[in-house]
């Protein structure tokens, strides 16, 4: 949260930004995480959201960083993620966006492009 505060994003944006997590999967070699977040990793959706509510997710018992799983053990989440359903302030938000698809899509369109606009310090430019 602190560190979105510092770049200009309030609590809704930040529950959105963290609705790109419908897309990719976490890689072991990149991140120390392992797994998807949604069914279908490559459909931009509010999956992501409507997981968080309604699976059961439970600690992963394995060698790598602290991460959850689902009862299948095919999805997983970070604590990041699931903080958004802990939270008081992320909750209403993550509610939002598991029921109304296109309103999701409409505002992660909106902090996507206040997030490229902020642009990259020079040292992580090529």
């Amino acid at each position: 949260r602190d560190v979105f505060y510092r770049m200009g994003f309030d609590d809704k944006e930040i529950v959105i930004l963290s609705g790109a997590h419908t897309l990719g999967r976490c890689h072991t070699d990149r991140s120390g995480f392992e797994g998807p977040w949604t069914t279908n990793p490559h459909k931009f959706d509010n999956e992501y959201f409507k997981n968080l509510l309604e699976i059961k997710w439970t600690e992963r018992k394995w060698n790598g960083p602290k991460q959850y799983t689902d009862p299948s053990g095919e999805l997983m989440m970070l604590p990041t993620d699931l903080a958004l359903i802990e939270d008081q302030k992320f909750y209403p938000w993550v509610m939002k966006y598991a029921e109304d698809e296109e309103l999701f899509k409409k505002d992660f369109a909106a902090a996507f492009a206040k997030l490229l606009s902020l642009g990259c310090p020079a040292h992580c430019k090529a």
